[in-house]
């Protein structure tokens, strides 16, 4: 086994679900869990606006046939759990699964989020098994994220300094998502997942760099070009970055969680690790000086 496997860890028996709806299934977290639902013999739903049934987070009534029939749930509201309206629609997501008989629950959180911890409580409920899964930043935004274009273009730019943060790998988040949909000892926990290390953005930026052979720089900009920068993405995701960066990243989250041995029995996977596999994937290109 590598440090990179991404073999979700069983118990040797039988999923202790049948059936799971997996929302956002299309995408980071989706995708991965419902990979690892299947291979584990669960019969996915995914959801989706292009799936049938469908499945949309705005609109109410695609709540019900998609919940109809499953055993259980993995919770990935988007944009994020932060903007407004989130805990409303979460909680009323969580009242519609309960009336279908949706017996299990996973959500996946944002760490030191004071909207997203609202929404946590939506899930927890007496005679509901639930999981929060609680993590801040992936990793995986270099490679599958907003921050790709940064590295292809060779430079990230962000308004913070010196702030620490344990990038999380969303393969570690994905199984940790998996084992408490599938396996007992995990109903009421709230798992705070991340990687093994703190890293500055610019220390995080430098092991993309190595990985990739190509160079890559972090510079500190000003609120208001990140907003410039991001405004081709759409408003939410402006949004969203303003508020991380102006209000979360004051070094609230400097600090690491023990998520992934809890609930794994591991430890877990590291950014140069995540950083090596992505560069080997070919996401970033051929390295500087390789472009044959």
């Amino acid at each position: 086994m590598t440090s990179y496997d991404t073999t979700t860890r069983t118990t040797g028996t039988a999923p202790q679900i049948t059936s799971a709806l997996v929302t956002a299934a299309t995408g980071k977290t989706g995708r991965r869990v419902t990979e690892r639902l299947e291979r584990l013999g669960v019969r996915v739903r995914a959801g989706s606006r292009s799936t049938t049934p469908s499945f949309d987070w705005d609109d109410p009534t695609t709540w019900g046939p998609a919940l109809d029939g499953v055993d259980a749930a993995y919770l990935c509201y988007v944009p994020d759990l932060a903007v407004p309206g989130a805990t409303e629609t979460v909680t009323a997501f969580v009242d519609e699964a309960v009336r279908r008989g949706v017996g299990r629950l996973v959500l996946l959180s944002g760490r030191g989020e004071p909207e997203a911890q609202r929404a946590e409580l939506a899930v927890q409920r007496p005679g509901l098994t639930w999981t929060v899964v609680r993590c801040g930043w992936f990793a995986q935004n270099f490679s599958e994220g907003f921050f790709l274009d940064a590295v292809l273009a060779g430079e990230l730019a962000l308004p913070v300094g010196d702030v620490r943060e344990p990038w999380v790998d969303l393969d570690d988040v994905a199984d940790v998502v998996v084992a408490a949909l599938t396996e007992d000892g995990h109903a009421g926990r709230t798992y705070d997942v991340t990687g093994p290390r703190l890293l500055t953005f610019a220390e995080t930026v430098a092991e993309i760099e190595r990985a990739a052979g190509r160079p890559v720089a972090f510079r500190r900009c000003s609120v208001e070009e990140l907003q410039a920068d991001l405004r081709p993405y759409g408003d939410d995701l402006v949004e969203l970055m303003t508020y991380l960066a102006t209000e979360v990243l004051d070094g609230r989250n400097a600090h690491l969680g023990h998520g992934v041995r809890q609930a794994l029995g591991r430890e877990p996977r590291d950014v140069a690790d995540y950083a090596r596999s992505a560069a080997a994937s070919g996401v970033w290109g051929a390295p500087a000086g390789d472009r044959s």
